[in-house]
């Protein structure tokens, strides 16, 4: 497991991200203290595609313009 600072993290972000996609693990600190941890993320359950099909459907006015009064409400 590396450590690196704040400061090398963000300027290497690209680099630390493909060596975490390897699988390394980096911790990342702030004056010496650990403030998070990269990890490579896993999926342990497989997703299907579809699985939702079905259960919401989109309106016809999904595309019309919202009424006058709630075009106000995101206004105030």
């Amino acid at each position: 497991m590396s450590h690196v600072g704040v400061h090398e993290a963000k300027t290497t972000l690209s680099q630390l991200l493909r060596r975490v996609a390897a699988g390394e693990e980096i911790v990342i600190t702030r004056g010496g203290t650990p403030v998070a941890r990269l990890l490579p993320m896993t999926s342990d359950v497989p997703r299907t595609l579809g699985e939702d099909r079905g259960r919401y459907e989109v309106p016809e006015d999904f595309n019309e313009p919202l009424p006058e009064e709630l075009l106000a409400a995101f206004e105030k």
